[in-house]
């Protein structure tokens, strides 16, 4: 009994010293903050259960214009590593935030920033200068370039380096999900491609200028916008040049986001006898898009229906 007594007191004096033994304290995890639900869901595909992962904007969000919020800077003061988009798609409420947070590790130029545009194909990269009447065209490229799946593949090619960098020795973890994760989304982009095959070089006009490298990978051809320039709000004459030059093409699909006002698309898709395509730019745009392949899957699923439709 005296045993018992003393081997009991002794555990509790570990205990009571702070002590662990080996394998029994969980590894710390790498705290991820991304600006964008796209961001955070690659970086869960590779991170795995040696990362958490949150993301600023929501899905149904238009990551151009967030409202920045005090839980922000409570995020970024605790990250080991803040992920952007780039390409200036946060330039109007990230900034900021990063350097309220007060946070060495994630400011611009240190180990834990990490702008995923430097691994992805970025399109419309503007030549000559850009004034303000051009509206708000990003001067380094298109920053929409999540919604090109290979583009998903390389960015997540680049997290996966990024933590392993970080925790060196879960590399072998990092490196083995994004292998996974790679062979996942070559067969699910098979599968997409097969579904999208009838229908390309198919016209399609959408809002805002977000499709470019949607539009490259699956064949689609952008052939105008609701907006007359990015950020600038319909007026009655781009509306009317639109309607007309979409009777003359035949065009029926109008791609819109689901932040941006329906009245001027359904009335042209009215004039026109077409379909609005309101799509989800993003995972969590809806409640069914919890990961990246989820997002194709919704968005193509819209899709194949509107162009059966419109035949």
């Amino acid at each position: 009994m005296n045993t018992v007594v003393l081997k009991c007191g002794l555990f509790l004096a570990v205990l009571g010293l702070g002590l662990t033994f080996p394998g029994v304290a969980a590894a710390k995890k790498l705290n991820v903050v991304t600006a964008t639900t796209d961001l955070a869901a690659l970086a869960q595909e590779v991170g795995g259960d040696r990362i958490s992962v949150e993301a600023m904007a929501k899905g149904y969000q238009d990551p151009h214009f967030v409202e920045a919020k005090p839980s922000f800077l409570l995020k970024l003061r605790q990250a080991d590593l803040l992920v952007v988009v780039g390409l200036q798609l946060e330039i109007g409420w990230l900034p900021p935030l990063i350097t309220q947070s007060g946070n060495s590790r994630i400011q611009v130029g240190a180990n834990g920033y990490l702008d995923a545009s430097q691994f992805a194909e970025i399109l419309e990269i503007p030549q000559g200068s850009i004034t303000r009447a051009m509206g708000d065209v990003h001067p380094l490229g298109n920053p929409h370039y999540w919604l090109d799946p290979d583009n998903g593949r390389r960015v997540a090619k680049g997290l996966a380096a990024k933590f392993s960098e970080m925790d060196p020795e879960d590399t072998a973890y990092f490196q083995q999900r994004f292998q996974d994760f790679d062979r996942h989304l070559t067969e699910a982009d098979k599968k997409w491609l097969a579904e999208m095959k009838p229908f390309r070089g198919r016209k399609v006009v959408t809002y805002h200028n977000s499709l470019p490298n949607f539009a490259k990978h699956f064949g689609l051809e952008v052939v105008g916008f609701v907006e007359p320039r990015p950020g600038i709000p319909p007026t009655p004459s781009h509306t009317f040049e639109l309607t007309n030059m979409m009777k003359r093409e035949h065009v029926k699909i109008i791609m819109v986001e689901p932040y941006f006002d329906r009245k001027t698309p359904d009335s042209i898709a009215r004039e026109t006898g077409g379909v609005v395509v309101e799509y989800m730019p993003s995972v969590g745009g809806v409640k069914e898009i919890t990961n990246y392949f989820q997002l194709f899957d919704y968005d193509i699923g819209l899709l194949t229906k509107a162009f059966q439709a419109t035949q």
